[in-house]
């Protein structure tokens, strides 16, 4: 969103650079009053207080001040730095945009000290200082809700991937156990974990437990068929376990054909397939009785 200001960009330098101690002082103060932000060193605070400084009164376009510009972009991407840091650090948005706000008070004393003759220049000054920082302000916020949307997403993944192990339950043997429901992206993820652990250990065999997935549906249905298509791509067999007599019933209601895919009520009977279908067999140890 660009701005134009007409600030005086001469005397607001000045300003800011004779009395940049008393501005850093009471920013500091200010923020450290607001909420969480008294977690924050001092000393963090007036490091970046600091430095924001620098870059504010660093752009010289005359009178005009656009924050969209590319003299502006130092600022930008030291407010979307600062931004999204905070919201990794569980910061609100309120909290986040103190940084900027909590700069008004002391740097409006000082304006008010230095034109306390000239009532006409004092409020020219404030209102173009205000519209400044009213628009980084914003831009602190957009910044952060992009830096939250990140950490989402990335939270997102990882609960995708946590929650598709593939986990081997015998040589050359596979299992994916589903809970939750089963879409595209989560489809994606499944065949990509389920694939790579095909061609980690050489199975030959993968079941894919839907014990957990809550309702089936076509969609659901169809994704099933997708992963089970691509793993025979690689020269695996697929088992489903899990078909409950609700799910049967859905699938027949459906009309969704799984063709020659084989299908069990239990991942215990999966797995008796599985090994039947390597060669194996699982028997009972002879007890102390029986070899009597």
């Amino acid at each position: 969103m660009a701005v134009s200001v007409a600030l005086d960009r001469s005397h607001f330098r000045r300003i800011v650079n004779e009395r940049r101690e008393a501005i850093l002082e009471g920013w500091v103060r200010e923020q450290l009053s607001q909420g969480r932000i008294e977690t924050l060193p001092a000393e963090e605070l007036r490091a970046q207080g600091d430095e924001f400084l620098s870059l504010i009164t660093e752009p010289d376009s005359g009178t005009a001040v656009d924050t969209d510009s590319a003299e502006w972009s130092a600022t930008r991407a030291f407010l979307a730095d600062l931004s999204r840091t905070r919201a990794r650090q569980g910061f609100s948005p309120a909290e986040t945009a103190i940084f900027v706000f909590a700069l008004k008070r002391p740097l409006f004393d000082v304006l008010r000290a230095d034109f306390a003759d000239d009532a006409v220049q004092l409020g020219e000054q404030i209102w173009h200082a205000t519209e400044l920082l009213d628009q980084l302000g914003l831009l602190t916020m957009v910044e952060y809700q992009r830096g939250r949307e990140e950490v989402i997403h990335r939270q997102q993944q990882e609960m995708l991937e946590l929650s598709t192990p593939v986990v081997t339950l015998w040589d050359g043997v596979l299992a994916l156990p589903m809970i939750g429901t089963l879409d595209s992206a989560r489809t994606q993820i499944v065949m990509e974990t389920l694939l790579q652990r095909i061609v980690e250990t050489g199975a030959g065999i993968a079941i894919i437990d839907i014990t957990g997935v809550p309702t089936v549906d076509t969609m659901t249905a169809q994704h099933l068929l997708k992963t089970v298509t691509a793993t025979r791509l690689m020269g695996a067999e697929c088992i489903i376990s899990g078909i409950r007599p609700q799910i049967a019933q859905t699938i027949v209601h459906l009309g969704v054909d799984l063709g020659d895919v084989t299908t069990k009520a239990t991942l215990a009977d999966a797995f008796r397939i599985a090994l039947a279908r390597t060669g194996r067999t699982v028997s009972a140890l002879p007890t102390p009785a029986d070899a009597r």
